[in-house]
């Protein structure tokens, strides 16, 4: 079965994002002649402290034992303090374009993990943290 699109988002307990919390998602490809956007989705509250979250994210492909990790800033306001993200009341939600037009060579299960790398343990306020994979037509 080819994917068009998948998503999944996973809760942070009590809204308090510990360091040894990494959220792992995993998605099967099949088509590998295709091309594909892959997001980041946040989900947090209006009392989330900082303008930022800095995100270790780990990806492995299939077959490989081996994650490959890269730090990555994520913005979440404007300089005049205005909210990216979009929604209702008090929650927010922001989704960022990691990889854009990705080919996805090998066939298979595809892991990424993540893990808050802020100054605060617990890191308070997030909600829940996610991937977005789209299919380019």
């Amino acid at each position: 079965m080819q994917i068009n699109r998948f998503e999944r988002n996973i809760q942070i307990p009590k809204q308090a994002w510990h360091y040894a919390f990494e959220p792992e998602i995993k998605f099967d490809i099949t088509d590998t002649t295709s091309l594909y956007n892959v997001y980041l989705t946040l989900r947090h509250t209006d009392q989330y402290a900082y303008s930022n979250i800095w995100l270790e994210i780990s990806t492995q492909q299939p077959g490989d034992t081996i994650f490959q990790k890269e730090r990555f800033e994520l913005g979440l306001q404007e300089a005049g303090g205005k909210w990216l993200g979009t929604g209702y009341a008090d929650i927010l939600e922001l989704r960022h374009l990691l990889f854009e037009s990705l080919k996805l060579r090998k066939a298979g299960t595809y892991t990424i993990r993540i893990r808050q790398i802020m100054r605060d343990e617990p890191l308070r306020h997030i909600m829940n943290v996610g991937v977005r994979v789209e299919k380019i037509k």
